[in-house]
């Protein structure tokens, strides 16, 4: 019985310190409460937290009821799901993506990217680039940061020579007959990315 209240008591302390944190802890944020590395193998054996990945955890009960876009969330709450996948969640490919596509901050420690699961792709890009034309996306048990459809669309153009060729060609036509697409924002968003002939040429021969 000591064993169990001794868990609970740990259990607790974590879950107040995880609901500031999005879920997800680091390895700092544990020493913080007192675990020592011994402490934290302990916890980890005992079942209380689990490794997501080097230096990350999050609570054991959370693992089994966490979908793969709340883990997504919870790991990259500062980057924008771009490409592929937003090209996904707006319906302009009906392929579904194996990987998460997700737009950070170019300064980011490309070690936050090393996971086993889940899959992200990440596509790094100057700060300010991260400050416009983005909205939020709900994938039913969390929300996420996501470019808007037109700025999306600036982005497919600006890696058109990236982009598998068939899925970039849909994805001009599925803009194109977007009732919700606004051509204003997205000149202006090509604007700031330096690629507003471009864009231009791409989509003005089909308004």
């Amino acid at each position: 019985m000591r064993k169990v209240g001794e868990s609970m008591t740990h259990r607790d302390k974590i879950q107040k310190m995880t609901e500031t944190k999005g879920g997800v802890f680091r390895t700092s944020d544990l020493n913080a409460l007192g675990y020592n590395t011994y402490a934290i193998r302990k916890l980890v054996n005992e079942q209380i937290v689990e490794r997501v990945k080097s230096g990350y955890y999050r609570l054991c009960e959370e693992s089994g009821t966490l979908s793969e876009a709340a883990q997504v969330a919870q790991l990259f709450p500062d980057g924008v799901v771009c490409m592929y996948s937003a090209l996904f969640y707006y319906r302009y490919s009906d392929r579904t993506p194996l990987e998460w596509n997700i737009a950070v901050d170019r300064d980011t420690s490309k070690s936050r990217f090393k996971l086993d699961y889940p899959f992200v792709q990440p596509y790094y890009m100057k700060k300010e680039l991260l400050s416009f034309g983005v909205t939020m996306a709900d994938y039913g048990d969390c929300t996420m940061q996501i470019f808007d459809r037109d700025r999306m669309i600036c982005e497919c153009i600006f890696y058109e020579n990236k982009m598998d060729r068939e899925t970039y060609n849909k994805a001009i036509q599925g803009y194109v007959a977007d009732t919700k697409k606004n051509v204003p924002k997205l000149l202006e968003y090509a604007e700031k990315r330096r690629i507003l002939k471009k864009v231009k040429d791409r989509i003005g021969v089909w308004l």
